[in-house]
């Protein structure tokens, strides 16, 4: 398997080779997201899980692939809880917490400091998140959400026509999914943002260098209209020099359940990353889109979990095993 014990630090790293033997373990991993059965294919694994930036479902979600593969966790959260607050060096750190795991996900407020990290582990290494760089199983997740939901409506990724919406400059979500898009040909992107949140030049040319038809803009009824597929995404106020800076920006482009109806095709596809900022003067993806059936950021943080025991299985070298360490389920499954 073409990540076995390998660290996964880059989307850069990852063929469309890769993407299509992952997505097609992490579809072996429904029954057990979905408690229909159990695999302790990693019992007695240990994941160092290092979050020493805010993280609710990147975090969870590792912790849960981990968990329902057999596996433990352990975690530390927040620099301040650490030896690197002592002035202990990434390297130093990696040495010895890999001595305690068998795979590490760290993410870190600084650029480039998973990969600076990696090279002082001893064992595979995943980056959940490495500042406003890099975040490559959020691009996974969000390109296996795309493929499954316009699968749902009869469409593969050829018939993508989509839209990314919102801080194009800051979003890393935004940054490693075009990306993965670039190893496609010829889909449809629009890019819509206010100008001085424009995707980086660098990002649209390595779209429109695979042949993608991309469209820029900062108008939202236009950018709607021809979509299959939304991203939306927050204003990234923390990667802002100053909250005033950032908040001239909250509310700029809100997606409500009118709008919606107004502007979109009946069918369209709505996703975004999370955290959706639901403050009242930013509110960007409105809670009366909850019962639409085109909402998918919910189906999105589900998939999350099935990629993620899909990277662990594969990066451990048990994807061929699921079945031989599974079980029934023995506790009464709630409504999923």
């Amino acid at each position: 398997m073409i990540f076995t014990s390998q660290h996964l630090l880059s989307v850069k790293d990852i063929s469309l080779e890769a993407i299509h033997s992952l997505f097609a373990v992490a579809e072996q991993m429904r029954p057990y997201a979905n408690r229909e059965k159990v695999t302790r294919v990693l019992e007695g694994a240990v994941l160092g899980n290092m979050f020493f930036e805010p993280s609710t479902r990147t975090r969870v979600s590792f912790g849960s692939a981990f968990n329902l593969l057999g596996g433990e966790v352990r975690e530390t959260t927040g620099l301040s809880n650490s030896a690197l607050a002592k002035g202990e060096s990434l390297y130093d750190t990696a040495q010895v917490l890999s001595g305690y795991s068998d795979v590490i996900v760290m993410r870190h407020p600084e650029p480039y400091s998973v990969e600076q990290f990696a090279t002082g582990s001893r064992v595979p290494v995943i980056n959940g998140g490495d500042g406003a760089n890099e975040h490559p199983t959020q691009a996974l997740l969000d390109l296996f959400t795309i493929k499954n939901e316009l699968s749902s409506l009869g469409k593969d990724i050829a018939d993508l026509r989509l839209t990314l919406l919102g801080d194009l400059k800051h979003g890393r979500t935004v940054h490693s999914l075009c990306h993965l898009l670039s190893l496609y040909k010829g889909l449809k992107v629009q890019l819509v943002s206010p100008k001085a949140l424009a995707l980086p030049q660098k990002y649209i040319d390595m779209l429109t260098n695979a042949g993608h038809d991309v469209q820029t803009g900062d108008n939202l009824e236009s950018g709607l209209s021809k979509a299959n597929v939304i991203y939306q995404t927050r204003i990234q106020e923390e990667r802002f020099s100053t909250k005033e800076e950032a908040d001239q920006y909250k509310g700029y482009f809100r997606l409500n359940k009118q709008i919606y109806s107004q502007h979109c095709q009946p069918d369209t596809v709505i996703m975004h990353p999370l955290p959706r900022d639901s403050r009242g003067n930013a509110n960007e993806l409105d809670n009366d889109l909850n019962k639409e059936p085109g909402l998918a950021i919910f189906r999105q943080t589900d998939n999350g979990v099935l990629v993620r025991m899909a990277l662990f299985a594969c990066i451990l070298g048990v994807e061929n095993q699921l079945a031989a360490y599974e079980r029934k389920v023995n506790w009464q499954v709630g409504v999923r």
